[in-house]
């Protein structure tokens, strides 16, 4: 069924406030995620809350993308996929740093990790608001035929199975004082850090 204009710029509208959303959570996340993980030597934790700044800067230029691709005004690809060039640098960092950091702990330079009930905490209340961001954003991208909009979605639902690994490495910490299952967990993090540095140096990461 074709939408009105009033009707495209309310959904247009609703869709910046859930990516907007998205982003004032990831200040939280990060911050929090930061305080508990170096607080509680946790690997995990601290890679988290490092991804969730990078995602920070990564959801910038996807929100100018969508400004511009929905007032019509022309898009400056080169620009685009030059930011995300750097942020796909971002992720390679990351994911060098947690191989170092977990190894490490693993061999015992480093503390073990202790347990983090803020940590578990954190990571629930992401998986819960990143599946609502999930939902939403792909109804109104379905609606809006928008690609940029659902793979912005797509990034959300990723998110979940981030914070599903962490929190069966935090889990286990807490649970049975496996404190080897957190550095464990963040190396899980690698695979997906490396597939979005990538695909962001390509230039394909949010706005093919």
């Amino acid at each position: 069924m074709e939408i009105n204009k009033l009707d495209r710029k309310r959904l247009r509208k609703r869709g910046l406030l859930l990516v907007w959303t998205g982003e004032l959570w990831n200040i939280v996340e990060a911050v929090i995620a930061l305080w508990s993980g170096i607080s509680a030597g946790s690997v995990a934790l601290v890679a988290f809350g490092i991804d969730s700044i990078i995602e920070l800067f990564a959801g910038a230029v996807l929100i100018r993308h969508l400004s511009r691709e929905w007032e019509g005004e022309k898009l400056e690809e080169d620009a685009e996929k030059k930011a995300l060039k750097l942020v796909g640098i971002t992720f390679f960092l990351l994911a060098g740093y947690i191989a170092f950091q977990a190894t490490g702990t693993l061999l015992g330079w480093f503390g073990q990790p202790r347990e983090s009930l803020a940590g578990i905490i954190l990571v629930i209340a992401s998986a819960v608001l990143m599946t609502s961001l999930f939902f939403g954003k792909m109804k109104i991208a379905r609606k809006l035929v928008s690609p940029a909009l659902r793979a912005e979605a797509k990034e959300s639902l990723a998110c979940d199975l981030q914070d599903l690994t962490l929190l069966v490495g935090l889990g286990a910490n807490a649970l049975w004082g496996w404190w080897w299952a957190d550095p464990i967990s963040a190396l899980a993090l690698i695979p997906w850090l490396l597939k979005e540095g990538l695909e962001a140096v390509k230039g394909e990461s949010d706005i093919d």
